[in-house]
């Protein structure tokens, strides 16, 4: 019961006090509230998630198997950038507090976290997605095949879109009209419709899916009728 039903009637009350509040104004206060315990918990997460983190790749680091070398960088990443956040190592104190530098913002500009972000992790996460890129690519070759009705208007959809976010599209349509019917199909003018009409129309189709399937879940966990987030598999 401790382990199963409790958790279970507190994210139940928990969750339907966030919808009524939305809808009963005097609720606010204790949707305030709940907030405030859901930043608790997820505070106490984190440090769960960091010490799971610590267990895994020590272990792995331990045992010497395949990888244990990218183990070793991993805590090192993160025990350096905990200690750098957590000592505020190069945070400039405020103008209020000179002789306090513990006072001072972690994120400001010129901090040792604001340089970690800056010149490592940003790049790095700048990298990753230019190699996505390459994959982006060979997985549209492979898509881009005019099969049927439906890969032709991707494809040229597509083809479309690239030409004209391009200055060979501005180039090859340049003769038609900057104004009046004809001026709709230049390709710079053409892309712009597309993303704005079909794309646009797509997109909120896909969040309304999205947002029934949310609900769905949701309302499920309320009813007691997932509850996989126990740990269980029923």
């Amino acid at each position: 019961m401790m382990k199963r039903t409790i958790p279970m009637l507190l994210a139940m009350a928990a969750g339907i006090v966030m919808i009524l509040a939305y809808f009963f104004p005097p609720l606010t206060p204790l949707q305030d509230k709940t907030t405030v315990w859901f930043n608790i918990l997820a505070a106490v997460a984190f440090i769960l998630g960091g010490g799971n983190l610590l267990k895994v790749h020590l272990k792995k680091v331990s045992d010497r198997r395949e990888g244990w070398a990218y183990s070793m960088i991993t805590l090192a990443a993160f025990v350096g950038v905990l200690a750098i956040g957590l000592f505020k190592i190069g945070v400039n104190p405020l103008d209020e507090f000179p002789a306090q530098r513990m006072a001072g913002d972690f994120r400001a500009e010129g901090s040792g976290f604001w340089y970690v972000y800056e010149y490592v992790f940003a790049p790095l996460t700048a990298t990753i997605f230019s190699m996505l890129a390459f994959y982006v690519a060979s997985a549209a070759f492979r898509a881009f095949r005019a099969k049927n009705l439906e890969a032709i208007l991707l494809l040229g959809t597509a083809f479309v879109i690239l030409l004209g976010r391009t200055a060979a599209g501005v180039f090859l349509t340049d003769f038609l009209p900057e104004e009046g019917i004809l001026a709709n199909f230049r390709l710079e003018n053409l892309t712009v419709w597309i993303m704005n009409n079909p794309v646009t129309a797509g997109n909120r189709a896909i969040m309304i899916g999205i947002a029934l399937g949310t609900a769905s879940v949701s309302l499920k966990i309320l009813l007691g009728v997932d509850r996989s987030y126990l740990g269980g598999g029923d």
